[in-house]
């Protein structure tokens, strides 16, 4: 069995180990399977607006509902983790996105809404609250870039699938795509999930913090937890719009399909080099410090994407966006962890995800709705500025009144 870290007794031993990254890289490969199924319908917007012969804002809120049942179901299944196991839930979630892509593969509007709802409550959901909460137990002095690592499948995937998927749906079609997938999700990620070790018990002789003791500025907990969903919404209405429109919005500008997935790989492919980077800091300075750097960034991206119609001006700023808005999300678990003691990870963390992920489907189907009405994305990208906004004063506003959360994350061990 690997050894926890330790120095020598100078320092608390560590419950991080070999086998910490090596658990943190298995889990990588499981969600950039489980991150393809989302994509699939970003990449197929047009094709399946023109094939269900509806609006747009339909398509849209498809998208939408993947990413808001992920959030809710993930409380759900976060609890549920911590009882029946996280093989379960993974196995569980599996399954569920597995028969949410058949439904929908199915060509009527219902079975696509039901199936992405589906695929998101309980699909998704069963995959990646549950597997961030149990990463996050693996670690305690370099928590953030493990965080930051496992929530790169997001990215890896769309490097890998994006133009996978822009070419067989030209050649067998979105419905028969959906069907494979669902194959390919049941046939790796099942038999993954015998290989998931429990949780390393952390060394009984580490200091203990008791929730008293943790660093709330004044505020109550409860108060900076509302704080902290309600930025993470904010800030992720504005994520939404080009993570789920930019193969729409850079075909109408009359970029070529192929080139348009593309972009959208170029944009994950430099998120996921810039997370580990972001992860990196979260570890130096806290989660809260990392989000208002990355949504800082993030506001001046998309400030960018409403002045540019340029194919290579929008690579380039496919490019920035990405490497802004990537440390975000793990950031908010990171600052989640700083704050609040391990034994409410299990719902504070899937509560903010669930805040996080509202936001995403509201900017997804919001984004479509404006551009229903306007014919243009360019209203879409200017309210995710003022939403981007809020996010900033809010995050601003904790970062002034919790200054020693950054003493606190020196020392997680005290806090594991």
């Amino acid at each position: 069995m690997d050894r926890p870290v330790s120095d020598g007794g100078e320092t608390p031993a560590s419950v991080e180990s070999i086998a910490s990254w090596r658990t943190a890289w298995f889990v990588l490969a499981i969600l950039t399977i489980s991150y393809g199924s989302p994509l699939l319908i970003v990449v197929g917007l047009k094709p399946i607006q023109e094939g269900l012969g509806t609006e747009r804002s339909v398509v849209a809120l498809v998208v939408a509902l993947v990413w808001i049942g992920t959030g809710l179901g993930g409380i759900f299944m976060g609890w549920l983790a911590d009882r029946i196991g996280v093989r379960a839930t993974v196995a569980i979630g599996a399954c569920m996105t597995a028969a949410g892509l058949v439904l929908s593969s199915l060509g009527w509007i219902w079975a696509l809404v039901v199936g992405h709802a589906l695929m998101g409550l309980l699909g998704n959901a069963g995959v990646y609250p549950p597997l961030l909460i149990y990463v996050s137990r693996w670690f305690d002095r370099r928590r953030g870039t493990a965080i930051a690592l496992i929530s790169s499948g997001q990215y890896i995937a769309g490097v890998i699938w994006p133009a996978f998927f822009e070419r067989a749906i030209a050649s067998i079609g979105w419905q028969m795509l959906m069907t494979g997938y669902a194959v390919l999700v049941v046939v790796t990620i099942l038999p993954a999930t015998l290989l998931l070790k429990p949780v390393p018990v952390a060394p009984q002789y580490l200091p203990r913090t008791s929730i008293k003791e943790q660093p709330f500025g004044g505020l109550h907990p409860n108060l900076i937890q509302v704080l902290l969903c309600v930025a993470a919404f904010c800030c992720c209405i504005p994520m939404a719009v080009p993570q789920a429109h930019l193969v729409a919005f850079c075909t109408d500008v009359g970029i070529s399909p192929t080139r348009s997935a593309t972009m959208l790989s170029v944009m994950l492919a430099a998120a996921f080099m810039a997370r580990q980077a972001w992860g990196a800091l979260a570890d130096r300075v806290g989660g809260l410090r990392t989000i208002l750097a990355g949504s800082a960034l993030q506001a001046l991206a998309i400030v960018a994407f409403s002045l540019t119609q340029d194919e290579a001006g929008l690579f380039v700023i496919a490019a920035a966006y990405g490497l802004g808005f990537a440390g975000i999300i793990p950031a908010y678990s990171v600052a989640i962890r700083d704050v609040f003691p391990s034994a409410e990870a299990s719902w504070r963390m899937p509560l903010t995800l669930f805040a996080g992920m509202s936001g995403m489907a509201g900017g997804s189907w919001f984004a479509g709705l404006l551009y229903d009405h306007f014919g243009s994305y360019a209203p879409a990208f200017m309210a995710g500025v003022v939403f981007n906004i809020v996010n900033l004063l809010l995050i601003g506003f904790l970062v002034l009144r919790l200054p020693n959360i950054q003493a606190a994350h020196r020392y997680p061990a005290t806090n594991n």
